[in-house]
């Protein structure tokens, strides 16, 4: 399959995972209100900055560049996607611990609190899942073969 749409469906297919598994394990952390793994209500609405992008949307913008470079290295995963996909949430998560963090001037390693490495690894992994379920189920099969 060609470069481009490979992107192409991993962005989509990351994106729709944060509206459905990403989002999803977050209403659940939300709703079991567990101490420390708390979470506010999902898909949140409140604008983020500069442009006052709802945080849902701007989760999807960042969710599906994440997806571009899933889509483009799909064809040298081995083993099952929804198990690459969970790889891909793992990183996703130390990037943000390790990376987006020390950007946004927030500490670093989610302040090394256990908990804050839990929830984002559960949230994170549940999308990083979606994205290995949901590409497969966007590519053409006669794509796929090509």
């Amino acid at each position: 399959m060609p470069l481009p749409l490979r992107a192409l469906f991993g962005f989509i297919a990351a994106a729709f995972a944060v509206l459905i598994f990403h989002q999803g394990m977050w209403a659940l952390l939300h709703a079991l209100d567990l101490p420390g793994l708390q979470m506010p209500r999902a898909y949140p609405m409140g604008g983020v900055a500069p442009f006052g992008v709802p945080r849902v949307l701007n989760l999807c913008f960042w969710g599906g560049l994440y997806g571009i470079v899933f889509g483009i290295a799909a064809p040298w995963l081995k083993g099952p996607m929804w198990l690459n996909g969970l790889a891909l949430g793992i990183i996703a998560s130390l990037v943000g611990m390790f990376v987006v963090a020390v950007i946004k001037g927030n500490p670093i390693g989610g302040g090394w609190v256990l908990t804050n490495w839990v929830r984002g690894f559960l949230i994170n992994g549940a999308w990083g899942i979606g994205v290995g379920i949901i590409f497969p189920l966007l590519v053409p099969r006669s794509l796929a073969r090509a």
